[in-house]
Formats: structure tokens, sequence, C-alpha cells
């Protein structure tokens, strides 16, 4: 590829990128969005998401590329192998536009990380890996020469998109001053009886978690899914990449960005993930709905929003403009909660508190290293740490109604407190949910 990079792309390829793996097809064009999709053992999967590709708004068509990553490790089985073959033969032969029958006016490509001395590293393959791979290669394709945005979406290889997806996503970076965000995801609730109970159960969780930050006016009051993640190129950039995690891999991945620039919610389309149990990380969605229908644990059961009004109070005094000491910060964290005091002594907070006014020059750079250590990782903590001290949590539907008028919501769903209520109420939680959070 003859791109010339500029030097800030060229210098973090140089020191944090691999040369192990490429494109299948290498194109002279040059992209403004590339979609990167880690795929493992997905093939079924890749022919049913390239169809929702092939019935979008085709505006953007000539400059978007849809860039799997189809992977595994040398130690996965033969049948993910088999499988792999099978999406990998598939993907070059709609990367030859003459040879694509789904749609010719698509952009598509492969890496292949799944053949043999192309798998992914035994102690670090997986998720975040394969994203990685695609993402940080994919700023090689970019046309830089553009004024517009340069744009890496996420998404997984078992998800839909909606028809107007890349144009909506395309469209929005274009009018508004932004650098990254996330899309808005719907579940298939259209499934067996048990996996339609189980992803709502899920979904709620997820929502019901942002929403209740949102009441606390947390920083930190978005998704981190990885099939929705959307950032630019320069911010891909300066947050040094994507990690190479199994698991969780978005949610740092957006607490990184989250750090440099706000994240955006693009409404108006939506992904649509698989609502499959699955074995392929050790946590998220998958092991969710596996976990349900193994009714190992309660899963009707939410963080009481009595956590969230602590965080919202400390927010308060945290974040305000007034720079205190670490012993009146602490003060007014016992007076607001106990536990809540608790956690900053278990964290540190005094020794911290102390270094951060010791390096920072004006009250602005105490402002952002506020950001900085109280995070979207220790507020998640403080939550976990309230819920295991004194605030253990509650029937989730009780959760939503408490939550609800707190936020001076309307709630007409529940006539009664049954302790779970029918599948149809449920749905009407979950859909008022997706339209506030």
């Amino acid at each position: 590829m003859n791109n010339i990079l500029p030097n800030e792309v060229q210098k973090y390829l140089d020191k944090f990128s691999f040369n192990k793996w490429n494109f299948y097809s290498t194109k002279n064009q040059k992209y403004k969005t590339v979609v990167v999709i880690p795929a493992i053992s997905e093939f079924e999967n890749i022919k049913l998401l390239v169809n929702s590709f092939s019935q979008n708004d085709g505006t953007y068509f000539n400059e978007t590329l849809i860039l799997f990553v189809v992977n595994n490790l040398k130690s996965s089985s033969e049948e993910i192998k088999i499988d792999n073959k099978s999406s990998i033969n598939y993907l070059k032969q709609l990367s030859k536009k003459n040879d694509n029958k789904v749609n010719p006016k698509l952009n598509i490509d492969l890496i292949d990380a799944s053949s043999p001395n192309f798998e992914l590293d035994e102690k670090i393959g997986g998720v975040g890996l394969a994203r990685k791979i695609g993402m940080d290669l994919a700023l090689n394709l970019f046309n830089y020469e553009s004024a517009s945005n340069n744009i890496l979406i996420c998404l997984d290889a078992d998800c839909a998109v909606m028809p107007n997806y890349l144009t909506t996503i395309r469209n929005y970076f274009n009018k508004n001053s932004i650098s990254a965000g996330y899309v808005n995801f719907l579940h298939s609730t259209i499934d067996n009886f048990e996996n339609e109970n189980a992803i709502i159960n899920y979904e709620i969780f997820l929502r019901y978690y942002v929403l209740g930050l949102k009441y606390a006016n947390s920083h930190y009051a978005y998704h981190s899914i990885g099939s929705t993640m959307i950032c630019d190129s320069i911010s891909y950039v300066k947050v040094q990449g994507m990690n190479k995690r199994k698991a969780a891999e978005d949610f740092y991945f957006m607490e990184k960005l989250s750090k440099i620039t706000k994240i955006i919610k693009i409404d108006g389309t939506a992904v649509l993930p698989s609502s499959r149990g699955s074995w392929r990380v050790p946590f998220g969605t998958g092991q969710r709905v596996n976990r349900f229908l193994d009714n190992i644990q309660n899963e009707y059961l939410l963080y009481s929003p009595k956590s969230f009004s602590i965080l919202k109070e400390w927010i308060i005094v945290f974040y305000s403009t007034t720079i205190l000491s670490a012993e009146e910060y602490l003060d007014k964290a016992s007076c607001i909660n106990n536990s809540l005091f608790k956690f900053l002594v278990n964290n540190n907070f005094q020794t911290n508190w102390n270094k951060i006014i010791a390096n920072s020059s004006n009250p602005n750079q105490v402002q952002k290293q506020k950001h900085l250590w109280f995070d979207g990782f220790k507020t998640l903590k403080l939550i976990h740490f309230l819920r295991d001290t004194e605030i253990p949590t509650i029937n989730m539907f009780d959760a939503l109604d408490e939550l609800f008028a707190k936020m001076d919501l309307p709630n007409q769903y529940r006539t009664h407190n049954n302790e779970i209520p029918t599948i149809e109420i449920q749905k009407k939680y979950l859909n008022k949910l997706r339209e506030i959070a």
C-alpha cells in the first residue's frame, strides 16, 4: 500500500500494531468508513450480516469497507477451524466484485487470523486482539486528504444491521462535531420462550445501569457494547488503539475514549445483536443468557436505586469546580454515606488526591484529573461495593419502579407488585428503557 500516512498514525502503527496479518485483497481505493468485524465460527451468521448490509442505502457504499477478521487459536477445535475456513472462502469470493452475488456494490475484505501460521496467540488471543488487528490495519486504508472524519465502526458477526445503518452513522459524523459514540442496540426477542425471557432480562439489566448513571449525572452514562462502538481515526490513535483483552475489551476501550472526548449516542438506527447463548467470551451477553437458562441464580435482581442516589451526591461534591483537600472530600463523603467513605479510603483516595494536587498546575488540570481518577471502572466498583457492604440488590421491577419515580418518569406498567410480572409487562419496561437509556 502506497498510502502516505499522517505522522501520528505512522508512529502509532510502528509502536503498537502487529506485522503478522494483512488484508486478503490489497486495494488501491481509500475509504472514509471501515466496519471491523471479528468472527470465530460464524459462517452462517456472516451470511446473514452481509445480507443485512446489502439492504442498506447505498449512498456511502463506495467509501465504506466491511472488514472481517476471521480468527481462532491454534488450540481451537477442528470444528471451529472448518467453520472459519468456510467463512474465509465465502468472504474471499465476496471481496471480488464480479463474484459478489449478494451486492457487488459492497466493498468486502477479510483478514485471515485463522489459517496455519496466522492463528491468534494462545495467551492473548480473543475478541480484543481480533478487533485490534482489524482496526489497526484499517488505519492504512483511510483517505486522510479529505477534511471529514475517518470512522472506525465496531460490529460483531452474530448481528444484523438496520437498512439505514451506514447512512445514519456517516451522516451523523458529517453533520456533527463528534469523535466517538455508539448506536442503539435491539436484541431480538423473537426466539424460543426461554431465550426470550433471558435476553429481555439481560437487556433490562444493561439499560437500567446506564439509566442509573444518567440519573446520577455520571460522565460514564453510555453503553459499552462491542457491536455498537464507533470512533474516528484521530481518537483511536490518541487512546493508543484497541486493547487485547479477551473480554470486556469494549468497556475499557470506551472508557479510554471517554477520557479524551464526549461519547455520543447516535439515534435513528440500530444494531440487532443475537440473543443466543455463547462460549466465545467468559462474560457478556452469551454467558448471561447461558446462566439464565441454567437457572444458576436469581437473575431478576438489580442494583438498588439508593446506590445511584449516593453516587449522585458524591458526583455533585467531587466534580464541583471548588477544589477541596483530601480530608475535606473524605469528610463530605462520610456525611453522604459511610460505605462511600470506606470505598474511597480502600482505594487510597487521600494519597492519590494529594498527588493530583501536587502535579496539577491549574484548576483545569485538577478537573481533568478528577475524571481520570474517578472513572467508569471506579464508578462500577463503587456500585458493587455498596451492593456488597450495605445496599443489596433488589427485585428488578421494584428497582425500575423506584428509579422511574426518582426521575419523574411515567410508569403505569404494574397494577400491583408481583414478584415477576408477565413477559408482556416486562417488554413494556424494556421498550421504555430503550427510549431513555
